[in-house]
């Protein structure tokens, strides 16, 4: 539930929401009732929507979903069989209804560690596969609205106090504005080409990005045609090109006739795990016959060194100052050795998977620099913000990332602002469920100033 806007009378009311004593028993902060539905995301799957109602108000919370997703994140439950092409999510709207709600009753909506931790041991599974991850995220995220409009505060200001956090802070968002790999239907491998401003305010930077986005537009469609500027599954351009340098191009070329060069930086998710093949990375057949890929693979596949290069060629003649997912999700020795070199942000979305295991892996092996925060990753939001934490107090960087099947919850833009990430990546400056998260940031921005 937005309920946290820039007007002057706002200001007062959050200025009168730091002297409340959240600690207070409140009856305002007694669930009463727990409510789930079945709703559709933005790429018309069917997702799980929570309300959670209290004695004096309502909390609504909806999860995301992943196109490309990493093997170890935890299990988003879907029914199978012909409904909904097996994505219906029933199974996982009757653990809420019937499973989690119940035991959550008479709880108080402000105590999410308590309510987080019971939801962990209620599903028991190391994946969250008994109640499905997207049935505890969906309660997880609706308790936690619900709490902070049981203490009085605006939501980046409870999420802050939840992660014991003195640093809220306006995030930069990286612009997805090329799609590839899973996110479109072209013949790019690689899976987002991003832009990143460097502004000194949302607002500003939203401005720099919508610019860019547009000219980036313009040229796409001169030099590719009028079908070339459709979008993929964020918002982004998905032009018919194969060659994986061919977008940097476009992108420089967009940033320098908007007149932001030196302004604007690039940033990459290969998503590597996608094109990996027989211990292999195979670029270039990504509209191959699945039974071929193999073969292909043996004859055309190329290794992690030998991938670790091409990038290393790339961030030679490109402004890139980030890289995602850049090798396959277990390739642990090309991550380390590729960090060694790569002198920029290198962060690991389907290698941590928002795992705290994992992360404390990657951090012993020097494998990467930042975490890739997606809370549908993990299931929870107290498991998201202790992977935060765990992130930030080892030097890395945290960006908080939405999903390529994306509702129009704005959860996540709180989420970055009140865990000071710096960062957050939402997709292009087009569609509503990508530029809601942007939107609800810049409200924020102004109630700060």
């Amino acid at each position: 539930m937005d309920h946290w806007n820039s007007s002057d009378q706002s200001k007062d009311i959050y200025s009168h929401a730091l002297a409340f004593n959240a600690s207070e028993v409140n009856i305002m902060s007694i669930i009463t009732k727990v409510a789930a539905r079945e709703i559709l995301d933005s790429r018309g799957n069917p997702t799980v929507e929570v309300d959670v109602f209290t004695d004096t108000h309502m909390a609504r919370a909806s999860v995301p979903s992943g196109a490309s997703t990493g093997v170890h994140e935890a299990l988003e439950l879907r029914d199978g069989g012909a409904r909904y092409n097996g994505n219906g999510v029933l199974n996982a709207i009757h653990n809420v209804n019937t499973i989690i709600g119940p035991k959550i009753v008479g709880l108080e909506s402000t105590q999410q560690k308590f309510i987080d931790t019971m939801l962990i041991n209620m599903d028991g599974t190391p994946n969250k596969s008994k109640l499905g991850a997207n049935a505890l995220l969906a309660v997880s995220m609706a308790v936690c609205k619900a709490g902070a409009i049981s203490s009085g505060l605006p939501l980046y200001k409870h999420i802050q106090e939840l992660a014991s956090s003195d640093n809220a802070k306006i995030p930069t968002p990286y612009f997805n504005v090329i799609n590839g790999g899973k996110h479109a239907g072209n013949k790019l491998d690689f899976q987002e080409f991003m832009i990143v401003p460097q502004g000194k305010s949302m607002k500003e930077n939203l401005q720099i990005g919508s610019e860019v986005y547009h000219k980036l537009k313009k040229i796409i469609k001169e030099k590719h045609g009028l079908s070339a500027v459709n979008v993929g599954d964020e918002g982004g351009f998905a032009p018919p090109v194969e060659d994986n340098e061919e977008p940097l191009k476009l992108l420089v070329k967009a940033i320098e006739e908007s007149g932001y060069s030196g302004k604007v930086t690039i940033a990459m998710d290969c998503a590597a795990s996608e094109f990996f093949v027989d211990g292999k990375y195979l670029l270039g057949y990504k509209d191959a016959d699945p039974k071929k890929r193999t073969l292909l693979a043996k004859k055309a596949g190329i290794t992690g060194a030998e991938l670790a290069d091409l990038y290393l060629k790339l961030l030679k003649k490109y402004p890139i100052t980030s890289i995602e997912d850049c090798f396959e999700q277990d390739d642990w020795k090309s991550w380390q050795s590729f960090m060694k070199k790569a002198g920029i942000q290198v962060v690991g979305d389907d290698l941590l998977v928002t795992n705290v295991e994992r992360i404390k892996k990657a951090l012993t092996l020097k494998a990467c620099n930042t975490l890739l925060l997606k809370v549908n990753q993990i299931g929870t939001i107290t498991e998201a913000i202790n992977a935060a934490n765990l992130s930030t107090t080892n030097g890395w960087g945290v960006m908080v990332s939405h999903r390529s099947g994306e509702t129009e919850d704005t959860f996540i833009a709180d989420l970055s602002v009140g865990l000071g990430t710096g960062m957050i990546k939402s997709g292009a400056p087009c569609r509503t469920e990508r530029t809601g998260k942007y939107n609800q940031i810049m409200r924020i921005e102004e109630s700060l100033i």
